[in-house]
């Protein structure tokens, strides 16, 4: 038998279903993965989203980037809105339409550096061309309170003055000035006071976990199946080659295989 698994046609068979194996792990392993950071970010709302705002410069070391641990804290703060540093990030869905998120800076009172505050999201106007009209924040001092973010890659797209292609604070920085230097993460708005009319609020954050795990169970159960396989016939071929040796040997016949009878064959009888 080993000495059939060794020949030129079932070693390289052996060798695709090794290469099949590892393709099925490392699909099982990814799928693994996304279900890993699924699971934390499952874990990371179900900590943050709801607890009691703490105040902002309290709560993360605004010197540093807002980390993935820190997702969703839920923070508050009171200042003032830049208005007139309004942003637009583009091609962003709610419920299956594409618009705009709207992002104003917010300047603390306490001196720390300024929050992009993603205000809510504006379906697109009639054409690519024109922005929707936009609701404008309190005018004066507001408290906010919110989500907080990591900020988003670069997606390196040029786009017109006042428009971002994603939630990237270094792009915002650059579009804003040196002036007013910024958090480097943003705040998704729950409320505001005094409340003014606004866009439409981000939704919760979605905690299901998918499919992934299952996949990731069925890629790695499917891994082996190759191997089965190349065994399976080459044992056939093998018992084949044996059933040969004894008829050349001592003349016992080589049984015949059952002939498969087709449905339209059974019909015909």
């Amino acid at each position: 038998m080993l000495r059939t698994l060794m020949s030129r046609q079932w070693a390289g068979a052996l060798a695709l279903a090794a290469v099949f194996a590892v393709v099925a792990v490392l699909l099982g392993n990814w799928q693994y993965s996304k279900h890993v950071d699924k699971t934390a970010n499952r874990d990371r709302v179900a900590a943050h989203y709801d607890a009691e705002p703490r105040p902002l410069g309290d709560t993360v070391d605004l010197t540093e980037p807002v980390t993935q641990a820190e997702e969703w804290t839920r923070v508050t703060a009171t200042g003032s809105y830049r208005a007139q540093d309004q942003l637009m990030v583009r091609n962003r869905p709610f419920d299956g339409t594409f618009g705009y998120e709207v992002l104003v800076p917010f300047v603390p009172d306490d001196g720390s550096p300024a929050v992009l505050v993603n205000r809510g999201w504006l379906a697109n106007a009639e054409d690519a061309s024109t922005l929707p009209e936009v609701p404008p924040p309190p005018e004066g001092t507001a408290t906010v309170t919110g989500w907080l973010r990591p900020g988003e890659p670069d997606l390196g797209r040029d786009l017109p003055a006042g428009q971002l292609a994603s939630i990237n604070v270094a792009g915002a920085q650059a579009a804003i000035g040196p002036d007013l230097p910024l958090l480097d993460g943003y705040l998704v708005l729950g409320e505001e006071s005094p409340e003014v009319e606004r866009p439409v609020p981000i939704a919760r954050p979605r905690t299901d976990l998918g499919p992934h795990l299952a996949y990731a169970i069925q890629w790695w159960f499917t891994s082996p199946i190759g191997f089965v396989m190349v065994v399976v016939f080459a044992r056939r071929d093998y018992l084949d080659a044996q059933a040969q040796e004894r008829t050349a040997t001592d003349g016992t016949p080589v049984p015949a295989r059952p002939k498969k009878v087709r449905i339209w064959d059974e019909e015909d009888g």
